[in-house]
């Protein structure tokens, strides 16, 4: 199985596509973290939400272990300290709660910025080089079985005229020739049909 063409014209072609499709997709991956990371920074008011909601709980309830040792009333006193440590802890959850959103926010664009424009690139350049090696196996089969170089020469004569015309026509034209067998004609041709798929007799 060839993977690049044997002339060098379309074998510069095939190379500077396939540099391209990979430079492409590598542009879309890098924008896509990119703009993760921009997304990311929206997940730091949530982390200052959750620092201060951590400390302010852990204040509140270093205040209430301390007046519950108030005598008579340190069990009321207690009480409403213990529930603004509880309100505190809440903001923190809430602060953990935006930075999970965030983050995946920014996973799901970050997947798309990377699944669309990837597909976009693949869809366009994969299938016409999955094509052409198709046919380079096929045609360089044909080349190399019996009477295979006939079947090239009748495939360069149905074709474009343009190859032919930069050729010595052969007394007679090259249909009387492909027809009577001439063998160099045969050959020419054959090296016709080869070319335009950029491969080598």
């Amino acid at each position: 199985m060839r993977l690049y063409a044997q002339t060098p014209a379309r074998r510069n072609l095939q190379v500077l596509v396939d540099l391209i499709a990979v430079a492409l997709i590598a542009v879309a991956v890098w924008a896509a973290l990119a703009v993760r990371e921009t997304i990311m920074l929206l997940a730091e008011p949530g982390r200052r939400v959750e620092s201060s909601g951590d400390r302010l709980a852990e204040e509140l309830g270093n205040a209430g272990d301390a007046a519950s040792g108030v005598p008579l009333i340190g069990g009321v006193l207690k009480k409403p300290l213990e529930a603004a440590a509880d309100a505190g802890s809440g903001f923190a959850d809430a602060g953990v709660s935006l930075q999970e959103t965030v983050a995946q926010v920014a996973d799901v664009v970050t997947a798309a910025l990377i699944v669309v424009p990837v597909l976009f690139v693949l869809l366009l350049w994969l299938p016409p080089r999955l094509v052409w090696i198709r046919r380079s196996s096929t045609l360089r089969r044909l080349a190399e079985a019996p009477g295979g170089d006939d079947l090239l020469a009748l495939r360069a004569l149905t074709g474009p005229p343009g190859p032919l015309a930069q050729l010595p026509v052969p007394p007679g034209g090259w249909a009387d020739a492909w027809r009577q067998g001439d063998r160099r004609a045969v050959a020419d041709l054959s090296a016709v049909a080869l070319a335009r798929q950029g491969l080598r007799p």
